[in-house]
């Protein structure tokens, strides 16, 4: 029996219409090449023939995969480091300035090494956090002094208990999209609010590098976001969203990665232009930035 998913219908619209669009190469693990495929109806994309949940696995066994080894081996990993410091307290702001709420429960899916979930408890939220690697995990128990919980437990938690759940960067890895989404739906307090941060196919800096776009990361991203796509997801699952805002650092970074992907090497220069240009046509409109934070809310 095959170990990959070959969709014949798309994952958000259930459209038929399918087509491929990029030949990309995974630069983190295996070399090997991944076809990317869009739907013709909502333009949502993903990842074709891509190992399933149980075997996907080793495609993250690696030191450069930063989420789970928190290392800061090489330049962009020290970047990384240094930008991760801010980005975490301006998360926190978010949460509590869209939530309003100075404390409460918070769910954090996909916590890594567990940052996030430690600056949280650290300011007084109640914070579930769930991880699917263990190494991670204990990472989180000695770098930040935090436990995290399998993600095996994620469809066990109670239903209308959290004021805010985050995925930073999670999404595109979870392989039951719709089942997550209802239940995202189902966990949330009548007020609660659902942030999802992905990357966005439509920015600038995916349309300059292409296939080399290291955001595509396949094939660990098994799907392809736009801020279209994601209001369609929302709302086939009785939400909505609320507001687009902007990661700002993302484009930088991204385009780090993916002059190296190109060229072989980084070429700084022309990478924080890349960088500073996608960021430059996302400046009036957060829908068009490397990368989106999703503000998503039931719907009345």
């Amino acid at each position: 029996m095959s170990h990959l998913l070959h969709y014949t219908h798309c994952p958000v619209c259930q459209g038929s219409n399918l087509h491929n669009v990029l030949e990309v190469k995974d630069h983190t693990v295996s070399g090997e090449v991944f076809t990317i495929v869009e739907c013709d109806h909502c333009h949502f994309r993903f990842t074709q023939d891509v190992p399933d949940a149980a075997h996907i696995g080793p495609y993250y066994q690696s030191e450069n995969y930063i989420s789970h080894s928190n290392t800061s081996k090489g330049l962009i990993n020290q970047l990384y480091q240094v930008v991760r410091k801010i980005t975490l307290k301006q998360k926190r702001r978010l949460i509590m300035s869209r939530t309003g709420k100075g404390k409460g429960l918070i769910l954090d899916v996909g916590s890594g090494t567990g940052a996030f979930a430690a600056e949280m408890n650290l300011y007084g939220w109640g914070v579930t956090g769930l991880e699917p690697d263990p190494g991670a995990r204990k990472l989180a128990e000695e770098l930040n002094k935090i436990k995290l919980r399998p993600i095996d437990e994620f469809y066990q938690l109670p239903d209308n208990h959290f004021d805010a759940i985050t995925l930073w960067h999670v999404l595109e890895h979870v392989h039951d999209l719709n089942g997550y989404m209802e239940k995202f739906r189902s966990l949330l307090k009548p007020d609660g609010l659902l942030f999802i941060a992905v990357p966005n196919y439509d920015s600038g800096d995916a349309k300059a590098y292409k296939e080399n776009w290291a955001a595509y990361d396949v094939p660990r991203h098994l799907y392809h976001f736009t801020p279209g796509v994601m209001s369609t997801l929302a709302e086939r699952h009785g939400m909505k969203v609320k507001q687009y805002l902007p990661m700002w650092f993302d484009s930088y970074y991204i385009s780090l990665l993916s002059s190296r992907y190109k060229h072989g090497k980084t070429n700084l220069a022309g990478a924080f232009f890349a960088g500073l240009r996608s960021n430059w046509k996302a400046l009036f409109n957060s829908k068009k930035c490397s990368s989106v934070i999703y503000v998503i809310g039931k719907q009345s």
